[in-house]
C-alpha cells in the first residue's frame, strides 16, 4: 500500500508539470481520438428514454453461433493457405524456368569469354615465367609495349537500361569462378571522382582478399603478395565492369595505366560492358589508357531475343497452371516496350499478375493440380472436402453460367477441368509451331502470343467464312498488326508459302516434335516430310519469288495449289482452326487465367496521390469507428486530424486562407464539448463565452493543426506559404 501513496509535493509537482505540458509543443499526431465517455453515456440514455418497451427476441443458441464462426473463419484461412501454397509452387516453377532460359541464352557468351581468357592466359604464361621475388619487385619489367597491353573484352549489351546486365555479369562471374578464375565485380561507383584511384584499388583488393584489409595499404604490392600465395597463383584475375560508360573516364584511365605496369607479373583481364556502340571506349577513355588495352569484341543477346525465349518457355510451355488473358498480354507487351525492353521489368510485372490472380480468385488453388499427371484424381479428392459454398463459387464463375453440363455435380466439373487442361496443351502445341515459323522470319513471339490469346479471333459458334476473312485480310481489331494492317498469324502463313525447301524440311522436323500429342496432325506432318524427302536436293520450284508473292492468298484456305509450301500452309491453317482455341473461350478458365488488367495497371503504375486523397476522404472505412459518421460531408472531432483538415480544404479553391482554415478546424474539435453542455432549457449563462476544456487548449489545437498541415505537405497535397503571401497555402492536387 505504501507504494500507492503520494506526497503533497509530488501531487503539486504533477499539477505543475501538467500545466506546463499544455503549453509545450512537441511533434505528434492523433490517429483516432474517441468521443468523451460522458457524451456516449448521454446519447445512450437519451435513446433509452425515447425508446418504447419491446419484447426481445430469443437469443441465438450459443452452440450454433460458435459452430458457424468456427466453420467460416478456419475455412477462409485454409483457402488462403491453399492459394498461397499454389502461388509459391507455381511461381517457383516459372522462376526456375526463367533462370534456365536466361542461363542457356548467356551460356554461349560465357563459354566464349572463358575460352578467350584461357587462350590469353596460356599465351602470357608461355612468354613470361617469373618467380615470386621477381613478381614482388616494385618496378615494372622491361618489355615491349605489346606485352604490356591488358587483354580486354568489350561486351556489347545493347540495353538502354543496365538493370538486366547486372544479373548477367553476376552469372558470368559465377561461371568464371567455377572454372578457376579470380573474379572482381566492379561497378561505376568504384570509379568515381570522389574516391579516385585509391578507392578503385581498395575495392579490387576487398573482393579478392578473403580477409579484411584492416591495417593494410591498398596498393599493387599488396595485390602482388596475395597473388604469390600458393592457393592464388597460376590463376587469371578477371576484373568485370558492368557499365563502363557510367564510370569516370579519368579515374578508369589511371586505373588501366597502373595495372598495365603489372600485367606481366600479374595476369589481369578486363571485361567491360558497353551499352551503346563499340566505339564508345574510344570516345570516352584517354589515348594513353587506350594504348594499354588489347581489345576483343563480344556481343550479348538482344532484349528481343531474350523476350522471345521467355515467351516460348514461360507463357506457352508452362501455361497449364497459370496463363494471361488477352488484355493483360497486350498490356504487358506495351509495358515491356515502354521500359526500353527491360526483361527485369517484364518479370516483375508477370510476378505481380500471378500474385494478384491467386489473391483475388477464390478457387485459383485448383490450378495447381494442372501439373499432375493424375489431375482428375486430385480434383475429385479435393472436391470431396470442399463445402457447398466453395462449390457454388466454382459454378458461379462467369464462364459457367451458360454451361449446362456442369449441373451434374463434381464429376462434370472435374471433366471440364480435364478438357481445359487438354485444350491448353493443344493450344500450346499450335503456338509453338507458329513460333518456329516466326523464328525463321525474325518476328516477335510476343505479338503472336497476344493475337493467339484474342478471343475475338476465335468464335465458338462462328462460321468458317469469318475465319477465312480473318486470315486473308487480317483482323481490324487485332492488337499485333504490321504496318500493312495484316495480323501476325497471317504473316506467319504467308511466310510458309515463301520458304525454300531446306527451311521447310527443318520446319516440319520441329513440328513433328511439337505435335506428338495431336495424332491426326502428327500423321499429316509425317506425310509432308515424306513428300519433301522425295524432292531432289537442290531442286527449286518452278514458281519464282515474283510469282509466289503475286499468288492469290486464298489458295491455301480453299485447298487450291499443289506445291509443298501450299500443303504446309493448309496444314497450319487446319491446326489453327481446330486446336488453337483461346483460353478465355473455355469453361472454368478463370481458375488459371488472369484477366483483370486494371488491377495489374494500378499495381505497376499506380496513382499514389489519388490513393492518398481517397484514404483521407474515406477514413471511416479504414478505421471502422462507430462514433465517426460514414457520410463524407459530416465531420467528427474523433476523426484523424489530417482527414479533418483535408475535408475542410475542399471548401476552398486553389488558395487556402490559413486563419479561416484554423478557425474551421478549431470549431470541429470544440463542437462536441459545446453540444454536450447544452441542456433542454436555455440559460442566460450559456450565452457567455466559456473557457475551453483542459484537453482542448489553444496550444494543443495549434500543435495538432501544424502537424496535420505538415502531413499534407509531405503527402504532396499542399505547398507551404511563401514570403510574398505568408497567410495563404496553395493546393496542389485537385479532383480524383
Amino acid at each position: 500500500m505504501a507504494k500507492h501513496q503520494s506526497s503533497p509535493q509530488s501531487a503539486s509537482s504533477q499539477g505543475a508539470n501538467s500545466q506546463d505540458a499544455n503549453h509545450t509543443l512537441e511533434p505528434f499526431f492523433v490517429l483516432h481520438k474517441a468521443q468523451p465517455q460522458a457524451t456516449v453515456v448521454e446519447k445512450v440514455s437519451k435513446s433509452r428514454k425515447g425508446r418504447k418497451k419491446r419484447i426481445e427476441s430469443s437469443p441465438k443458441s450459443p452452440e450454433k453461433s460458435k459452430r458457424t464462426t468456427s466453420d467460416e473463419q478456419p475455412s477462409n484461412t485454409l483457402y488462403e493457405q491453399w492459394r498461397f501454397k499454389a502461388f509459391n509452387e507455381i511461381w517457383s516453377l516459372i522462376q526456375s524456368s526463367i533462370e534456365g532460359v536466361l542461363r542457356d541464352i548467356n551460356l554461349k557468351l560465357f563459354n566464349e569469354v572463358l575460352q578467350w581468357i584461357e587462350d590469353s592466359f596460356s599465351e602470357i604464361k608461355s612468354n613470361v615465367k617469373l618467380s615470386s621475388s621477381e613478381i614482388l619487385q616494385p618496378y615494372p619489367l622491361l618489355a615491349d609495349t605489346l606485352c604490356r597491353k591488358i587483354p580486354t573484352a568489350f561486351v556489347l549489351t545493347k540495353n538502354a537500361e543496365f538493370v538486366d546486365d547486372i544479373q548477367t555479369f553476376c552469372d558470368l562471374g559465377s561461371h568464371l569462378k567455377a572454372n578457376r578464375c579470380h573474379v572482381a565485380n566492379m561497378s561505376a561507383l568504384d570509379f568515381s571522382l570522389k574516391f579516385g584511384i585509391g578507392g578503385s584499388v581498395r575495392s579490387l583488393l576487398r573482393q579478392l582478399h578473403s580477409e579484411p584489409l584492416d591495417g593494410k595499404i591498398a596498393d599493387m604490392l599488396t595485390l602482388a603478395k596475395w597473388y604469390c600465395e600458393e592457393e592464388n597463383n597460376d590463376k587469371p584475375i578477371v576484373v568485370m565492369i558492368d557499365d563502363m560508360e557510367c564510370c569516370n573516364a579519368d579515374v578508369l584511365g589511371n586505373f588501366i595505366t597502373m595495372l598495365s605496369e603489372w600485367v606481366m607479373k600479374i595476369p589481369i583481364f578486363f571485361i567491360m560492358g558497353v551499352a551503346t556502340t563499340i566505339e564508345a571506349p574510344k570516345n570516352m577513355l584517354p589515348s594513353d589508357a587506350l594504348q594499354h588495352l588489347n581489345p576483343c569484341k563480344l556481343t550479348l543477346g538482344t532484349p528481343s531475343d531474350r523476350m522471345n525465349s521467355l515467351v516460348e518457355s514461360v507463357l506457352v510451355e508452362v501455361c497449364y497452371c497459370f496463363s494471361l488473358g488477352h488484355e493483360v498480354s497486350v498490356f504487358l507487351r506495351n509495358y515491356f516496350l515502354r521500359h526500353d525492353g527491360t526483361i527485369t521489368s517484364f518479370i516483375s510485372a508477370l510476378k505481380l499478375a500471378c500474385s494478384k490472380h491467386f489473391s483475388l480468385e477464390s478457387v485459383s488453388f485448383l490450378g495447381l493440380y494442372m501439373l499432375d499427371q493424375d489431375s482428375e484424381e486430385r480434383w475429385s479428392e479435393k472436391f470431396v472436402y470442399l463445402p457447398e459454398s466453395m462449390k457454388r463459387c466454382v459454378l458461379n464463375l462467369h464462364s459457367c453460367k451458360s454451361e449446362k453440363n456442369l449441373q451434374g455435380g463434381v464429376g462434370s466439373i472435374v471433366q471440364q477441368l480435364s478438357d481445359l487442361k487438354a485444350s491448353q496443351r493443344f493450344w500450346s502445341s499450335v503456338v509453338l509451331c507458329l513460333f518456329e515459323v516466326a523464328r525463321y522470319s525474325k518476328m516477335q513471339f510476343l505479338d503472336i502470343f497476344c493475337e493467339a490469346t484474342d478471343p475475338k479471333m476465335y468464335c465458338m459458334n462462328g462460321s468458317e467464312n469469318s475465319l477465312k476473312k480473318h486470315f486473308r485480310c487480317g483482323d481490324k481489331n487485332s492488337t499485333a498488326r504490321s504496318s500493312s494492317g495484316v495480323g501476325s498469324i497471317t504473316r506467319v502463313i504467308h511466310t510458309i508459302r515463301e520458304m525454300p525447301v531446306a527451311a521447310l524440311s527443318n520446319l516440319l522436323d520441329k513440328w513433328n516434335n511439337h505435335t506428338e500429342e495431336m495424332t491426326e496432325i502428327n500423321e499429316e506432318v509425317k506425310k509432308l516430310q515424306s513428300v519433301l524427302a522425295s524432292v531432289d536436293e537442290g531442286k527449286v520450284y518452278e514458281e519464282n519469288l515474283h510469282n509466289i508473292r503475286n499468288r492469290k492468298s486464298v489458295s491455301f484456305i480453299s485447298g487450291k495449289g499443289n506445291s509443298a509450301n501450299e500443303k504446309v500452309a493448309m496444314l497450319l491453317d487446319a491446326m489453327i482452326r481446330k486446336y488453337m482455341k483461346p483460353l478465355e473461350c473455355m469453361t472454368l478458365h478463370e481458375i488459371i487465367c488472369f484477366r483483370d488488367v486494371d488491377v495489374l495497371q494500378s499495381g505497376l503504375i499506380g496513382d499514389p496521390r489519388k490513393t492518398i486523397q481517397l484514404d483521407l476522404l474515406k477514413c471511416h472505412s479504414y478505421l471502422s469507428c462507430s462514433c465517426c459518421s460514414s457520410d463524407a460531408k459530416n465531420l467528427s472531432p474523433s476523426m484523424h486530424d489530417t482527414s479533418i483538415m483535408y475535408k475542410l480544404a475542399q471548401e476552398f479553391g486553389d488558395v487556402i486562407n490559413l486563419y479561416e482554415w484554423y478557425q474551421s478546424f478549431k470549431t470541429v474539435l470544440t463542437s462536441s464539448s459545446q453540444t454536450s453542455r447544452k441542456k433542454g432549457r436555455p440559460s442566460p449563462a450559456s450565452k457567455k463565452a466559456k473557457p475551453l476544456p483542459p484537453s482542448e487548449t489553444e496550444a494543443l489545437i495549434q500543435a495538432r493543426f501544424c502537424g496535420a498541415v505538415t502531413e499534407l505537405q509531405i503527402s504532396g497535397l499542399l505547398r507551404m506559404p511563401t514570403k510574398r503571401r505568408p497567410n495563404f497555402i496553395q493546393r496542389i492536387a485537385f479532383g480524383l
